[in-house]
């Protein structure tokens, strides 16, 4: 019994996620009703509020599996050397192209910016790190690098989404790794 009340919950969840996913792509987080959310679930008021307080907070669950799902797929890899950053970098991309119609939607600007700042927080945790060792910089000056890499980084993947992945993880990963590299370097493009 107990199982079967699991897989139903399971189900509801899944359900309601759906939902404001597909309500994502046309309006706001904050213009989206728990009532529309309910009404597109086939879902009432009252069995939404036994599992989320708001549609932040189921926001804020499809943010979390989402991040969960990525880190976890991410340990999988054992990259910690520099010469490695560009392969997990690559794995990123990777695992962003497979999920791309929830990152379009993630990314956009109707879930405003939580989404973007667990985003930073995971590119500094696997490939910051390994470009710029925290021993060469003082803690400010490396948090200032990690705001000015990751925000690019987000708005190019954003970008690349949005352009219907133009080109191959490995060829953005071989950017990004090639704009990190020369801006650190205080290289002048070429």
């Amino acid at each position: 019994m107990s199982e079967k009340m699991d897989r139903r919950k399971q189900y509801t969840r899944m359900v309601l996620k759906e939902s404001l996913l597909d309500l994502l792509k046309e309006k706001s987080i904050a213009s989206i009703t728990i009532k529309e959310i309910c009404t597109k679930a086939d879902i009432n008021r009252s069995t939404f509020y036994a599992h989320y307080s708001s549609q932040y907070d189921l926001l804020d669950s499809i943010d979390d599996e989402f991040t969960e799902d990525m880190v976890k797929t991410l340990n999988q890899y054992n990259f910690s050397k520099e010469d490695e950053a560009y392969q997990m970098t690559e794995k990123i991309f990777e695992y962003i192209a497979s999920k791309s119609d929830i990152c379009c939607i993630l990314l956009s600007e109707n879930t405003e910016v939580q989404f973007q700042k667990k985003g930073m927080m995971i590119a500094k945790e696997y490939i910051l790190k390994n470009f710029i060792p925290s021993k060469q910089v003082d803690a400010e000056t490396f948090e200032y690098l990690s705001i000015f890499f990751v925000s690019g980084s987000i708005y190019m993947i954003k970008n690349w989404l949005e352009s219907g992945m133009n080109k191959t993880p490995r060829e953005m990963a071989g950017l990004l790794n090639e704009f990190l590299n020369r801006g650190l370097r205080g290289q002048a493009a070429r």
